[in-house]
């Protein structure tokens, strides 16, 4: 297949750091030996350099993956995370592997999954403050001095709890391997239609992570927030929080695309990432 007659991509990668251009360089000539390369984009916080591209590559880590699905907004395109960072759980791809899966793409051999994102909203006093999509997870952080901190729970309106903890994440499936999981939470499968609420350190041991489901309305409030008390959405401080701010979340409209191509299966990739024990046997 020509390169005029194939898939029409995006590289993205984070053009600060030497490495990452270097690596553009070094991989655009093999995505151009099946693709078409419409665009690259080496800043995350700009505009993506076309409209009408079928494939967004994204060379980096989970990181940068995360950074190209709020890049992209509520215009979502395929991704094909190319894993140049660490854990790679969105970028299970390894560079060497692209001369193989790359033929596959071009000719449609491939699965693109969508994912859960949530929507993030704070007011105060009822007009809005902070707004923002999320693949991961939206966290109030207790923050400076560095106490712990009242958060109420509010599930489609109605009180459920008080935490008294460090802070509190609502994660999503694909967020369950991230800073939820390293608060104790569980592992949720990617394309469970639900949302994890995790307590950072709460006082009270009765308080464990709880599932529901995606299409309820989540809302936390922190009645004597720190000076540092912060509301955090993928990795990104939106801005701090003063008394009885309201923080709703909800599932978005916006849907993140994954491409999967052979060899990503998902207890594979649990089983690799998280270096699980035992021997791991595909059937044959």
């Amino acid at each position: 297949m020509s390169a005029n007659q194939s898939i029409r991509t995006i590289i993205l990668a984070d053009g600060s750091r030497q490495e990452m251009r270097n690596a553009v360089e070094r991989l655009r000539p093999t995505i151009e030996r099946y693709l078409s390369v419409v665009g690259v984009s080496l800043d995350f916080s700009a505009e993506l350099p076309t409209t009408d591209a079928e494939l967004v590559i994204v060379l980096g880590g989970d990181g940068s993956i995360l950074r190209a699905a709020h890049q992209m907004g509520y215009h979502q395109r395929p991704v094909l995370g190319v894993n140049l960072g660490r854990l790679g759980f969105l970028a299970a791809l390894q560079p060497e592997q692209l001369d193989e899966a790359l033929p596959e793409i071009a000719a449609g051999q491939h699965n693109v999954v969508e994912r859960l994102m949530i929507e993030c909203t704070a007011t105060r006093a009822g007009k809005p403050l902070y707004q923002s999509l999320g693949l991961n997870e939206a966290s109030v952080l207790a923050g400076p001095p560095f106490r712990m901190v009242d958060i109420q729970l509010y599930v489609d309106g109605g009180l459920v709890t008080t935490y008294s903890c460090d802070g509190l994440i609502v994660s999503t499936p694909v967020g369950s391997t991230a800073h939820s999981l390293s608060a104790g939470g569980p592992i949720l499968r990617n394309d469970i239609q639900a949302l994890v609420v995790t307590p950072i350190s709460p006082h009270t041991l009765t308080h464990r992570p709880v599932v529901d489901s995606a299409d309820r309305k989540i809302e936390l409030m922190v009645p004597r927030p720190h000076e540092g008390t912060s509301l955090v959405v993928d990795g990104r401080v939106l801005g701090t929080l003063e008394a009885n701010d309201r923080i709703k979340i909800v599932r978005s409209k916006a849907r993140f695309q994954r491409v999967e191509v052979r060899g990503q299966e998902y207890y594979r990739t649990l089983h690799d990432k998280l270096g699980w024990g035992g021997q791991f046997r595909l059937n044959t």
